[in-house]
This record gives structure tokens, sequence and C-alpha cells, in this order.
């Protein structure tokens, strides 16, 4: 059974195209990379279209992650084709859970940081208005949050 897991972020240029990046590479290497789908997507359409910041892509590919994604905004359909939608921040959540009135698929909405496990963070942060260090940052923190997440998939794989 092929699982789909979604990425939110507000424009889909940064964070999410990210964490989908990151996801995607660890799990071209790993044995749940064959039932696992990535995408992302952003709670605003201002950058639909648009490729990633050009400034994560910089920072995904000198650590040989590939950015590949074009924005796109989240929709209320996406709720029925994803089975777990991952969103970097409050306000992130707020706007996807809105789209949900009847709160049917509340429980697959969840924060990123919630699989960290070597770093406290409640949030992504959105490293759009900072500098480089923005950048490396989140790129840290999705990948231990991205580790966490694929270690808390491979439990869920071996209870069934």
């Amino acid at each position: 059974m092929v699982r789909k897991l979604l990425f939110v972020c507000m424009g889909n240029i940064c964070r999410s195209p990210a964490a989908e990046g990151v996801m995607s590479h660890l799990l071209a290497r790993h044995p749940l990379g064959e039932t696992l789908v990535c995408d992302s997507a952003g709670t605003i359409g201002y950058h639909t279209g648009s490729p990633p910041d050009s400034r994560m892509q910089v920072a995904a590919q000198a650590r040989g992650i590939r950015l590949q994604s074009r924005a796109r905004q989240f929709h209320p359909r996406d709720f029925e084709a994803f089975d777990l939608i991952l969103v970097m921040d409050q306000e992130n959540y707020r706007d996807v859970i809105a789209l949900d009135p009847h709160n049917r698929h509340r429980h697959k909405v969840r924060m990123m940081c919630e699989f960290c496990t070597q770093r406290s963070d409640r949030e992504v942060p959105d490293p759009y208005y900072g500098g480089a260090a923005g950048f490396e940052y989140v790129l840290d923190l999705l990948e231990d949050a991205c580790q966490g997440l694929l270690r808390h998939l491979e439990q869920e794989t071996s209870r069934r």
C-alpha cells in the first residue's frame, strides 16, 4: 500500500519543498521508499508554478538534495488525496484546518517538528527574509524531523 505525505508551508517555495526534497532524498535509499510518495503545497497561491527559492535550492544542493517541485496551493481535496499532512508552523496549521470545517481530516494534520528527535523547535521558521544561515538552519531542522518521521512510519508499518 502506498502512503502519501504532503508537506505544507505558506508559499511552497522554501520550507515545504525543502521538506519534500529532504524526505525524498532519505527515501531514495530506504526500504520504505517504494511505499511512500511525497509532495508539497502552500497555504497561499501567490507563487503557484514557481520553482523553490533559489537560496533554498543552493543550500539543499550543497547537501546533495535536489528540489524539483513547482509551487501549488493547498486545496481541500488534498485531505482525501494524502494520508499525512505535515505543516511547518501554527499559522499553516490553522490555515489548513480552516479548510476542514467538519473536522473529518484533522487527524491527518501534524506539525513537522513533532518528529524532531535532536532539536526542540516547535515550528520550522520561515527563512525567506533572512540570510543563508536561515536556510541552513531550516535544512538542519528538516533533516532531523524527516529522519524522525521516517522512524515513526517504520514503526507504524511494523505494527500492521
